[in-house]
């Protein structure tokens, strides 16, 4: 999950493996795989950078930070 903040300021949490494009039309757009898009105050930088963070904590697809620095 990660945490992001609808432009009304309200900050909630989404599941990282449903979504599908992060873009900036110039808000930054969420679009899910289900086709539900959101508006967010992060930028798509931050969002990837949560994503790849997200991923890590989980360690889908054997994506671990401390196997990297290892290597």
């Amino acid at each position: 999950m990660i945490k992001v903040t609808r432009l009304n300021g309200k900050c909630f949490h989404i599941n990282a493996l449903y979504i599908d494009t992060v873009e900036s039309l110039p808000d930054t757009t969420i679009t899910f795989t289900n086709g539900k898009k959101i508006v967010v105050l992060e930028k798509e930088e931050e969002l990837v950078e949560a994503i790849i963070q997200f991923y890590r904590t989980v360690n889908i697809l054997g994506f671990r930070k401390d196997v990297e620095e290892s290597s």
